[in-house]
């Protein structure tokens, strides 16, 4: 099969969609792992607080996946890998790129802010919800990414750019 550079374009945008937010993630979930592998050495009662709250920053992982995976299937939709103009691989490539970046930081950003919750819900009972809320406010501007990139990459008009 003989995919042109708009096709690479595309295809580096997927692959940079899902590897930088799912280092993002890994970062994230491992230092909040972390805390919680401490805490529940002292409060094992604790398990399925901090576990949701290490669960968190790996939402923008998924984000990252559900966007590449949306970026193979535009160029997969006519049956066979639709060949499509740099131009257009390119603007695919700029619309992987906010979930990515954004992914990566607040992934980061989220597992900190998980890492204090989990010592909350150590300290104080009943701040699980407070916790949740704290947690949530981070991923708010991963899902914004993910909204721009999602609805890019499937809005974008890719068969009058097609190339010829």
């Amino acid at each position: 099969m003989n995919i042109g550079m708009g096709n690479f374009y595309a295809i580096l945008g997927a692959a940079i969609a899902v590897l930088i937010a799912c280092i993002g993630s890994a970062i994230g979930v491992g230092r909040a792992g972390q805390a919680s592998a401490a805490l529940l050495s002292k409060r094992p009662e604790k398990f399925s607080n901090v576990l949701v709250l290490q669960l968190m920053p790996a939402t923008q992982g998924l984000y990252g996946f559900v966007v590449g995976f949306m970026v193979l299937v535009r160029l997969n939709a006519l049956g066979g890998m639709t060949p499509i103009s740099v131009e257009t691989g390119l603007v695919m490539l700029a619309y992987c790129l906010p979930i990515a970046l954004v992914g990566l930081g607040s992934a980061i950003m989220q597992g900190s802010v998980a890492v204090g919750c989990v010592g909350l819900v150590g300290k104080q009972d009943g701040e699980f919800g407070h916790s949740m809320v704290m947690v949530v406010l981070v991923e708010l501007f991963a899902i914004f990414a993910f909204i721009i990139s999602f609805l890019g990459v499937m809005l974008l008009d890719i068969v009058p750019l097609a190339a010829a």
